[in-house]
């Protein structure tokens, strides 16, 4: 198979049309379009079904997008670590992590980073949902559940605490709770995914002190960050991260007194990255802005 019609089918893959996929590529769309009909034609099966909403693949078209996917994430990654500097580590790092920690706490600290080494470029990957490490969606994840593939390596990198918060407008207008069966008379926002939860018990809230008000949830959100902004505008009370709540603080922290659970996070990466200096320098720069900060 052709390498640059390759290129160009991942490009349509991704893009879902021929001319999005053009303009990334910065050809034409018709030109676009001759490239995968070769393709097609030297397989001898039809890669994507046309329809007038745009391109779907085809069975087989999908067993090619993976295999593509994979072997140009594989080749860039060892270019990336042949043109890495044995005195100055360089190249591109992929970083992903939950929309929260990523953009309250990992994004304002990215200068500092660059500051220490400006010949790694970062790609931050902000999901709550975990992309596939072995498949090269990333190179380095943060995440907030030990990883269950036997071929990463895991670093404990912090300790998250939560705690119920709530503006003081909401406060103003529907009183303080002041013993945790209290809740009952209030509006929670809660995490909207039983089934894509960023780290397990996730809605502890609902059964905080032991009782169930999943009758009082107000809102789900399926979005920790979106959460925060809920209660910054005076929605309900939710569980959020301390670290998060330091950017308002204007936000009440109430009934201190309960236990909450703790969330480890882990700094995870490929067995095959372990010689990485990127990595190992990303690792250490977090592993010390952490050591410094109470979670």
């Amino acid at each position: 198979m052709d390498w640059d019609k390759l290129r160009v089918f991942l490009a349509v893959a991704e893009a879902g049309s021929f001319t999005h996929a053009g303009e990334g590529l910065n050809l034409s769309q018709s030109a676009v379009s001759r490239q995968i009909s070769a393709l097609e034609d030297s397989l001898t099966v039809p890669l994507f079904h046309r329809h007038a909403r745009g391109l779907i693949l085809t069975e087989q078209g999908e067993l090619l997008f993976r295999t593509a996917k994979e072997i140009f994430a594989r080749l860039a990654m060892t270019e990336a670590m042949l043109n890495e500097s044995k005195d100055r580590p360089k190249g591109p790092l992929r970083i992903t992590t939950t929309m929260a920690f990523g953009s309250t706490w990992l994004t304002p600290r990215i200068h500092e980073f660059f500051d220490l080494y400006p010949d790694i470029s970062l790609t931050l990957l902000l999901d709550d949902d975990e992309l596939d490490l072995s498949m090269r969606e990333a190179d380095v994840a943060i995440r907030m559940t030990v990883p269950r593939q036997g071929d990463l390596i895991q670093r404990h990198l912090a300790t998250f605490h939560f705690h119920l918060y709530a503006a003081p407008g909401y406060l103003r207008r529907h009183g303080v709770p002041r013993r945790i069966d209290e809740l009952q008379d209030h509006r929670l926002i809660t995490y909207g995914s039983a089934t894509h939860l960023p780290f397990p018990d996730a809605n502890w809230i609902l059964r905080a002190g032991g009782n169930d008000f999943s009758h009082r949830t107000a809102l789900e959100v399926n979005n920790f960050f979106a959460i925060f902004k809920a209660v910054q505008t005076g929605v309900g009370i939710a569980a959020l991260p301390d670290y998060m709540t330091r950017e308002d603080t204007s936000l009440v922290r109430l009934l201190p007194e309960v236990e909450a659970p703790a969330v480890p996070a882990y700094f995870v990466y490929p067995e095959e990255l372990r010689n990485s200096k990127r990595i190992a320098v990303l690792r250490d720069f977090l592993l010390r802005k952490v050591a410094n900060q109470n979670f």
